[in-house]
């Protein structure tokens, strides 16, 4: 998607007028619209209206209460367009039209490449021009930022007979050679060498190898001294392993269980994109959970990157099994902070459902206050959960040092608690599986993986002193 600024409706095929004292309507309006658009702005109850004449298209909406709701309007705008539209211009105030335009950008993503008549289906909108004068480090954040949202989209779409352990790290490779941040790719003999048991245990079910991929964005301005490290949860597709999932359609969108994966890696590659000042590390173990013939079992002794040693009680815990090796790894870097993403437990979204994602961790109250507020502008709000040291106690274990399942309350928490035993770090864990994938439509966020915590995590990143 194109976005360009401070140009005139001319040859557009559509205008979208948002309504405001400030704003200033084009002069060169047929006179049927000009009066169209006086009746609706002073008689009209409707928050949004439209017309469609001489071919174009036109679209007025009246104040709204926040950027949220210009969001869902182009969702609305882009729902009610043909798909044969190439360009609209948006005529409004700096935040207002930037926050439709990113409703109506997000809201043109398909995942349509496997269809037959995928040409023919897909939209051809490709330029949003605003009229206000907008800086070029808006319209840039919000250009890398949709690209970012839509690859992570894709990569969460795919199945996993494409989106193998190795074509992840590969894809990431890609974008890494796109927007200049370094991908450095582990194999599964280095991963035996550094003894990363947590990650070759969930494989070893498996016929595809697992992989390790270290992502490292640094800015020559970084404004920190020591790297933040994004953690993502890389496993392609998750039957359960031996403890196969029981329930009718669990399995349906596993592959859609490497979300924070996709997160992580799309948060550095639109901060790089942006050119965001902030040193930047990512780490993604990644695997399919299978039950083969080698497959590890419920018994099993583990012993991880870091030396703990863990009962399994469950195969279908697997995401912190993988998480905890990554975690462990990320020492190396003496973080200043580290933030893992997992679509984790059920337990989040049972607790919250799919509007939010749940957040706890040890770091210091400033962190979760900035990401709290980042979750409300960008609408891809936070939950903060307790986490208190009570709940490690479940993730004791009587025959090795740790459990991986704990009891049958407050799971979301104990998964927590048994992952911060692996960071020295100051700690922050998102469990995003309420939000990561939907499905049903839900606004701008779609069908199927929605991308979500890369706005989040950019706009927190960008509130970092």
């Amino acid at each position: 998607m194109n976005f360009n600024t401070n140009r005139v409706f001319d040859q557009q095929d559509c205008l979208v007028v948002l309504v405001g004292k400030k704003v200033e309507t084009p002069k060169n309006l047929p006179a049927i619209v000009q009066e169209e658009l006086k009746l609706f702005s002073e008689k009209s109850s409707d928050d949004l209206h439209s017309l469609t004449l001489g071919g174009k298209h036109y679209f007025f909406v009246k104040p709204l209460a926040n950027e949220e709701k210009y969001r869902i309007i182009g969702h609305k705008i882009r729902t009610a367009l043909p798909k044969e539209i190439t360009s609209l211009m948006i005529t409004g105030s700096k935040s207002t039209s930037l926050a439709c335009a990113e409703g109506i950008a997000l809201s043109n993503y398909q995942f349509i490449h496997y269809r037959k008549n995928a040409e023919s289906e897909k939209n051809q909108l490709c330029a949003i021009d605003f009229s206000a004068k907008i800086a070029a480090d808006a319209i840039n954040e919000l250009s890398a930022t949709i690209a970012a949202v839509c690859w992570a989209r894709d990569l969460v779409n795919e199945p996993v007979s494409y989106l193998t352990a190795t074509k992840l790290a590969e894809e990431i490779e890609a974008k890494g050679k796109e927007a200049n941040f370094s991908v450095t790719i582990l194999e599964k003999s280095k991963i035996e060498a550094l003894k990363m048991g947590g990650l070759l245990a969930v494989n070893k079910g498996s016929v595809e190898p697992p992989t390790f991929t270290i992502i490292e964005y640094k800015p020559n301005n970084a404004r920190n001294k020591k790297p933040i490290v994004l953690v993502g949860k890389g496993v392609v597709y998750d039957t359960g392993g031996l403890s196969l999932k029981p329930t009718a359609g669990s399995m349906d969108s596993m592959k859609s269980d490497m979300a924070g994966a996709a997160c992580m890696a799309g948060t550095i590659y639109a901060a790089a994109k942006m050119g965001l000042d902030v040193h930047l590390i990512g780490l993604i173990p990644a695997t399919d959970n299978r039950p083969g013939l080698n497959a590890y079992a419920p018994g099993d002794i583990i012993k991880m990157y870091d030396g703990t040693t863990v009962e399994v009680l469950n195969t279908d815990a697997e995401g912190r099994m993988v998480l905890a090796d990554a975690l462990a790894y990320s020492d190396k870097f003496k973080p200043e902070l580290v933030i893992d993403a997992a679509t984790l437990t059920g337990a989040a979204v049972r607790a919250i459902g799919q509007k939010a994602s749940c957040v706890m961790g040890n770091a210091d109250k400033k962190y979760f206050h900035l990401l709290d507020e980042a979750g409300m502008e960008t609408y891809e709000r936070v939950v903060q959960l307790p986490f208190w040291d009570d709940y490690f106690d479940e993730m004791k274990s009587k025959i090795a040092d740790l459990n991986n399942l704990g009891g049958g309350m407050a799971g979301m928490i104990t998964a927590g608690k048994f992952l911060e035993h692996f960071v020295k770090a100051p700690y922050i864990h998102m469990d995003i599986a309420g939000p990561a994938y939907l499905e049903k439509p839900q606004d701008y966020r779609g069908l199927g993986g929605t991308g979500t915590g890369i706005r989040l995590l950019i706009n927190f990143l960008k509130r970092l002193a």
